[in-house]
């Protein structure tokens, strides 16, 4: 008798797999996995909320729907088409249910969907009752003829008959199935080894059952190196009920034909179970990945977020945090729905949130816009007046109200702004070109200037780092205290001013640069061999220079925002601009640092 070592099954969430290996004398344990139609929860998957979303579901193509499900063949009707039905009219009743009436349609033609497939399942377990009640009569028909030891070449025929009638009849009750192919094989293997039938007879059906088994065999073998696992489980499953209908081999080599059998069998089980382990680890992983998500779209403080700058920082925050997920694979599917329930409902909040704000500021910014427009139409009515002291000081006290108004719509702030800009320059302009004393002040300002830059033209690369610094700021101190320059040439001579100013602060970097890393080398140098504390200056090294990467693109994000032209928004650009610049140096730094470090590992 053969051995009895039943090959287990992986539980599949997405599949309905049976597993049903075989043996020669004893029917092994058929072990079942779970049927997810059966366990699936009344939930729907985000593809599919996503899909009933896009199709604006109503109550009339919901009845629709399920109208077209009772027309369909009772054999082709699914637990699935029922699940999605119920599903579908859950999500379109979640907030404002439907009439009562049209609810009770829905309900009554689910109702007859149900009843439809009731009637049909009914009718498949008389149908597998009958098949059982018909091969149990097979195989103690044949328990008959083994007791007739006498006709064996008469009854032998019969046999063969009553063998392919038990193999053509359909699927009996699952709770019997193992037990009747039990009964079955020891009712062919007692004919086979306990009758003096005739030898060659018996010969000549061993040797063409054993035949079959090899090419059983050989396929299953086959299945080890294939590369879809789902595949080959399926496969190993046809080969398993295959096996099931060739009869016994001879008895010497039987235990031997089933133990190859059984070994392939295990190798394509344990690759199924392999698979499915590493599905179950990588959705775990996705949960991990997708909850954070939803930790962070829980982390936005909404109370905060005050003016529409701070609103569309967030917006580009919550579309990163979106690509992220579409990105991100599946968790298990109760995870799965869970987490984006979650999710969706955090965006849909914040969203809301901003619609809210932008809705109740809209008032607000027209208000702000015709404050502002009256400020402009004042200050263009005045840009004309000779009376220095009392228009200077109307215009300050226009200037100094336009501050305190709030936000005005984009299409709007620059036009409004230019004009009430304008007007502002133009009187005084006005007022400089009519105060010729000021004029020989500005040019002597302006020489002045133009010295302290001569000056810092003085620093050349021998200049001790110290002094330099030196020299930068007393010229810095001493230009904050000269007074103004000629209109026409503000601009200009703060430009070359900063620019020289620039040029001898990035010399100065460049050799505190180089001297910084010389000294790394130095200290990379030190502890050479030593691979820990390589890969660990690394590691830092890295994460410091991924830090200045996220400062470089906030900087760079934020420039983009900045559209004042006014000096204190220039001012503010040009301190950015540095800051940029810096951060570009400190890259370039630690990038060739790293090198350094790639080079002794």
């Amino acid at each position: 008798m053969e051995n009895c070592d039943p090959i287990s099954a992986q539980s599949a969430e997405d599949q309905n797999i049976r597993t049903a290996p075989v043996q020669e004398t004893v029917a092994e344990e058929t072990v079942k996995t779970e049927d997810p139609e059966a366990a699936a929860e009344d939930i729907m998957t985000e593809s599919e909320l996503e899909a009933v979303e896009e199709e604006q579901l109503t109550q009339e193509l919901l009845i629709e729907k399920a109208n077209a499900v009772l027309a369909k063949d009772a054999a082709d009707i699914t637990p699935d088409d029922i699940r999605h039905l119920r599903q579908m009219h859950n999500a379109l009743h979640k907030d404002e249910p439907q009439e009562e009436t049209a609810q009770d349609e829905f309900k009554t033609i689910l109702e007859a969907v149900r009843a439809k497939r009731a009637e049909h399942t009914a009718k498949v377990e008389a149908e597998r009752a009958e098949n059982l009640a018909r091969k149990q009569a097979i195989v103690d028909e044949i328990n008959a003829l083994a007791e007739d030891t006498d006709n064996v070449n008469r009854t032998f025929p019969r046999y063969r008959e009553l063998q392919d009638e038990f193999n053509a009849l359909g699927d009996v009750p699952p709770t019997e199935e193992t037990a009747i192919w039990k009964r079955f094989q020891e009712a062919r293997e007692h004919y086979s080894d306990n009758l003096k039938i005739n030898k060659e007879l018996r010969d000549y059906d061993f040797k063409k059952n054993l035949d079959t088994k090899e090419l059983l065999i050989g396929e299953a073998e086959g299945l080890i190196v294939e590369e879809d696992v789902i595949v080959a489980h399926r496969r190993l499953q046809e080969l398993h009920n295959k096996w099931r209908q060739v009869g016994p081999v001879a008895k010497e080599i039987r235990d031997e034909v089933w133990n190859r059998f059984r070994a392939a069998s295990a190798e394509v089980a344990k690759r199924y179970q392999a698979y499915f382990e590493a599905r179950k680890a990588e959705e775990a992983a996705n949960e991990a990945v997708k909850t954070a998500l939803c930790e962070k779209m829980e982390a936005l403080d909404l109370e905060a977020l005050k003016t529409f700058v701070a609103w569309d920082e967030a917006t580009a925050q919550v579309r990163e945090l979106q690509e992220q997920w579409r990105a991100a694979g599946p968790a298990n599917r109760k995870a799965n729905r869970q987490l984006f329930t979650r999710f969706r409902e955090l965006c849909d909040k914040f969203f809301a949130a901003k619609a809210e704000y932008f809705h109740s500021t809209r008032d607000a910014m027209a208000a702000n816009l015709a404050r502002k427009t009256a400020l402009a139409e004042r200050a263009e009515a005045l840009r004309e007046s000779t009376d220095w002291k009392s228009a200077t000081d109307e215009f300050v006290a226009l200037q100094k109200e336009w501050k305190t108004i709030g936000t005005v719509a984009k299409k709007y702030s620059d036009a409004v702004w230019k004009r009430f800009q304008t007007a502002c320059d133009s009187f005084f302009e006005a007022k400089k070109k009519a105060t010729g004393d000021i004029r020989k002040t500005e040019q002597e300002n302006l020489r002045a200037k133009r010295e302290l830059i001569a000056r810092i033209g003085e620093i050349t690369p021998d200049t001790p780092r110290e002094e330099a610094l030196e020299i930068l700021r007393s010229v810095q101190d001493q230009w904050k205290e000269i007074g103004h320059v000629p209109f026409r040439d503000k601009n200009k001579i703060y430009e070359e001013f900063r620019a020289k100013v620039d040029e001898v602060r990035a010399a100065l970097n460049l050799r505190r640069t180089e001297a910084r890393r010389e000294r790394f080398k130095e200290s990379v140098a030190a502890i050479e061999g030593d691979a820990g504390k390589l890969n660990r200056e690394r590691e830092r090294l890295a994460r410091a220079l991924e830090g200045r990467r996220r400062d470089l693109a906030t900087y760079e994000n934020n420039l983009g925002f900045l559209t004042s032209k006014s000096k204190s928004g220039n001012s503010m650009v040009r301190e950015m601009e540095r800051k940029v610049e810096a951060l570009r140096a400190d890259i370039a730094d630690l990038e060739q640092k790293i090198r350094i470090l790639d080079s002794k590992i």
